[in-house]
């Protein structure tokens, strides 16, 4: 990947490009973390550009091509999308996260189910989550096909974009949405949707979603027994959290609050434990604050901040060979069949990082972390307590290395794209001949 870097991050120079440098993290967290605002429309080349839709950007999963017109100012193309609403009532508690609220809904929707709509979150509900929390429900619209989803103004959009460096945008917003209802920030209290799902927070438990697909949903009520039923893997060989969906800091501290439960009774996890945060920012924010070196402690492994896992990118450990029948528990957002590890039949089963950090400690996917409990080392037993986490450090975000900062948006028109002579893949095309007026 080496002159691919390369000649993005020259090109970037030369024009005046903010180029984000391997290490920096996931380019969908760094642009909640940075960019994404209120009213702001924008494209990015993954899928899960729509992240950004926590803050209420309309940001939208596009291919190279459409983002080169982009680029070039040229008009960008969509047809009208539908609108679907999704209406929030009542307030999350105890073991059930904003995951949750995607997992059962993409068991509703299905795959296809939100192909051709944008998602409107809304509704009294939408007030009781977490800026983050809002984020990972939207990264995961793509799991159900849809153009982008989002949430109006909240008052939780504040301290976030305060705590990262956007206080003029977070006071900005707030005067606009003083404007009540007619504010142009929220939906209208008479919107109507093609389509309308109300969901009922108070009452939602915490979901699995899979194998091989991210809209087989089964509430962790049901699930060992879906389990025994289906034949699945009873045991599961390693449990990862992290990725642009779910590493925020209220995610990992809610798994460091698990994790520090289950250390005081003297236990390790079964499962091998992977962690994997989203960005420079939120990993270094987590090692100055002990999180990391928690879950270090405990036997986990902090990898890079990258998709890593998600997309394949790690050593499994747990002695699992190509072809076997195994089981793998994640905070992801995807689990086609081969994604994670190259291997076919690897059941990934999607889950809050709450549920996926407790479930680690048994290894078993018939063990509910909200009923069942696990032996000790000193012949006692243990059940964990409804997790508990900081939705922002209490100490601000670290910035972290330097050295992954993105580089001056400022042109430089000296700097020479770099393309190896010898790369089979690239070259510097030729300027195109211009286009003759009398066909314009």
């Amino acid at each position: 990947n080496k002159e691919v870097i390369d000649v993005l991050e020259s090109a970037a120079e030369r024009c005046g490009i903010e180029f984000w440098p391997t290490g920096a993290g996931i380019i969908d967290q760094n642009v909640l973390e940075n960019y994404s605002a209120r009213s702001l429309m924008m494209l990015g080349t993954d899928s899960h550009t729509r992240n950004a839709g926590g803050l209420g950007a309309i940001a939208i999963g596009v291919g190279g091509a459409d983002a080169v017109d982009a680029l070039v100012d040229a008009p960008w193309e969509l047809k009208a999308p539908k609108v679907l609403g999704v209406r929030l009532e009542g307030q999350l508690s105890g073991w059930t996260s904003p995951k949750d609220i995607i997992l059962h809904l993409a068991g509703k929707l299905t795959v296809r189910g939100g192909t051709g709509f944008v998602i409107e979150y809304h509704g009294p509900g939408v007030d009781t989550l977490s800026c983050t929390g809002m984020a990972t429900i939207c990264n995961m619209g793509a799991e159900v096909g849809a153009t982008t989803s989002l949430f109006p103004f909240s008052p939780n959009h504040v301290p976030y974009l305060e705590s990262t460096n956007r206080a003029a945008v977070a006071a900005a917003a707030a005067e606009i949405a003083a404007a009540g209802s007619q504010s142009l920030l929220r939906a209208d209290s008479k919107a109507e949707y093609d389509q309308l799902i109300t969901i009922n927070l108070s009452t939602l438990e915490p979901h699995i979603n899979g194998p091989f697909t991210p809209d087989l949903s089964v509430p962790l009520s049901k699930f060992a027994e879906t389990v025994k039923e289906n034949k699945w893997p009873e045991t599961f060989g390693a449990g990862l959290i992290g990725s642009c969906t779910n590493s925020s800091y209220e995610d990992m501290t809610r798994a460091e609050d698990l994790v520090k439960q289950a250390s005081a009774a003297g236990l390790k996890p079964k499962a091998d434990f992977f962690v994997t945060p989203g960005s420079e920012q939120i990993r270094a924010t987590l090692e100055r604050d002990q999180t990391l070196s928690t879950f270090s402690a405990a036997g986990g492994t902090v990898l890079a901040n990258a998709c890593g896992p998600c997309i394949g990118q790690w050593k499994r450990t747990d002695g699992v060979q190509k072809g076997e029948d195994n089981a793998i528990l994640t905070s992801y957002n995807r689990n086609f069949p081969g994604r994670n590890d190259g291997n076919r039949r690897t059941m990934n089963f999607l889950a809050s990082p709450d549920i996926v950090t407790a479930m680690s400690y048994s290894g078993s996917t018939t063990f509910n972390p909200m009923t069942d409990a696990i032996p000790t080392p000193d012949g006692g037993s243990f059940r964990f307590q409804p997790p508990v986490g900081s939705s922002l450090p209490s100490a601000g975000f670290e910035e972290g290395n330097p050295a992954f900062m993105p580089s001056a948006a400022v042109p430089d028109p000296s700097v020479e794209v770099v393309v190896s002579p010898t790369s089979e893949r690239l070259a510097i095309l030729e300027p195109f001949a211009p286009f003759p007026e009398r066909e314009l």
